[in-house]
């Protein structure tokens, strides 16, 4: 315990109720602190003697107060005079005086301590004494570090920080991860993340709450996510963030009392689409090397345009049509011609439906298609290239319509024409569609189709010499 005491009662014969000093009141709450805590009055005289300070040096509060100083007991002999004079320089200086010292336990061992003194003043304003906190220096410097750690981790590394609470929601965060979800750090706190994420917000608040209930997983995760303000989720708008996650417990509760989930993400966006074009690319060169050598076994060369377009759908499109012209375009030699009729004739179509088009509509031979002049198959070939477009509306119905007017498939969203052309001569043009819930054709599918329609027009220029051979 602490500092001597009163009895707390009165020698008083009529007294009803003892009355309690303030010393008890002091020494209560001396004692339940977790800091260790001393008093000296203005002659050096030790008067309180908390818990923690017995616990750090195992002098009891009886064995403390009302000793001169800490010379002969709790510090060296050698030691002793400069502590007591520092120790009570803090009389007369403003504020708070931090020093290191040296102290001995009740057991002989030394403790390296850093104290905080501040004078204690009477009711005049005079110097009484001098109050003392102090703390093992390892215990204050772990404490430091683990702070100027939490510090550098929300200013200074190359992640995103967020503190997630219970409820799953922004707590604190760190400029990167700000950036990263697209708003400020004040703003994005205590915001659903459904407000901020679109696309695998609820991947992410699923393994959140995993952490939250059974603890974290062994290895970080990869998750997909695109923001909220992006719209619609296009490749372009994905994010891939690499994360790890930590539970946060109460250190100050005897049972684990969860705080939330610190959760560390790092962008590898571009290094993950990467990687999927570099898988892609080598996928569709297999893709063509199988074609090629399926189509080189069959006899029909009427095949061999079916068999290149089967290939090639795999993981890339839903359905292929092949548009021939009636009448195969040379090459311009003047440049200001008019433009010449562009009339083109369903001839293949993969998968084919009950009632497939005939196999000598590769010759060109066939009625016309009705396509107006803005149909991109017609622009296809009058541009000799390819050509994309995408319903970009939610309407079911009107994309139903915007797919039946191009004589396409109903289930029909986004469109790649690539032109068919054999030794300088323009044969037609093939169609590659995807259905609504695929993602848009990009720039890097264009040299895909175009390699495709390649081999096709070789084989339909193969038919043709046949028919005429």
């Amino acid at each position: 315990m602490s500092a001597s005491r009163r009895s707390g009662t009165t020698d008083e014969p009529d007294a009803q109720e003892p009355e309690h000093d303030d010393s008890d009141l002091l020494a209560a709450l001396l004692d339940g602190m977790d800091a260790a805590l001393c008093a000296l009055d203005a002659d050096g005289v030790i008067t309180h003697w908390n818990r923690e300070a017995e616990r750090i040096l195992g002098w009891s509060a009886e064995e403390a107060v009302g000793r001169a100083g800490f010379a002969g007991w709790a510090a060296r002999g050698a030691d002793a005079p400069e502590m007591q004079l520092r120790l009570l320089a803090a009389m007369r200086s403003p504020g708070r005086q931090v020093h290191e010292f040296a102290l001995l336990t009740k057991e002989g061992g030394r403790v390296l301590v850093r104290t905080q003194t501040a004078a204690v003043r009477d009711a005049d304003g005079r110097p009484a004494g001098v109050y003392c906190a102090f703390s093992e220096v390892h215990t204050q410097i772990d404490l430091e570090r683990s702070i100027a750690l939490s510090e550098a981790l929300f200013e200074d590394v190359g992640w995103g920080v967020v503190l997630v609470d219970a409820d799953l929601r922004p707590a604190l965060a760190n400029a990167y991860a700000a950036h990263a979800l697209g708003t400020g750090r004040t703003a994005l706190l205590g915001r659903p993340l459904g407000d901020l994420l679109g696309q695998g917000v609820e991947e992410l608040e699923s393994v959140l709450a995993h952490v939250l209930a059974e603890g974290p997983p062994p290895a970080p995760s990869e998750v997909w996510v695109s923001l909220r303000e992006d719209g619609e989720p296009g490749r372009d708008a994905r994010r891939c963030w690499r994360s790890g996650f930590v539970r946060l417990s109460s250190p100050l509760s005897e049972e684990p009392s969860p705080l939330g989930v610190g959760w560390f993400f790092q962008d590898v966006t571009e290094a993950r689409i990467a990687e999927q074009d570099s898988s892609q690319l080598r996928f569709r060169a297999g893709q063509l090397h199988r074609a090629a050598r399926a189509a080189a076994e069959c006899e029909d060369p009427g095949e061999a345009v079916t068999v290149h377009l089967d290939f090639a759908l795999a993981g890339f499109a839903d359905h292929a049509l092949v548009d021939l012209l009636r009448d195969p375009l040379p090459d311009h030699a003047a440049p200001d011609e008019a433009e010449p009729e562009v009339r083109l004739v369903r001839a293949a179509v993969t998968p084919a439906g009950p009632q497939g088009p005939p196999r000598s509509a590769l010759s060109g031979a066939g009625v016309p298609l009705r396509y107006p002049d803005q149909h991109p198959a017609v622009q296809s070939v009058q541009r000799a290239g390819t050509v994309r477009v995408t319903w970009g509306g939610r309407d079911g119905q009107r994309a139903r319509e915007w797919a039946a007017a191009r004589r396409w498939p109903e289930d029909t969203a986004h469109a790649l024409c690539a032109v068919l052309r054999s030794r300088g001569t323009t044969l037609g043009v093939v169609t590659f569609l995807r259905g609504p819930g695929r993602q848009p054709f990009e720039r890097a599918d264009t040299l895909y189709a175009e390699s495709v329609a390649l081999r096709v027009a070789s084989a339909v220029d193969l038919v043709r010499l046949t028919e005429r051979g």
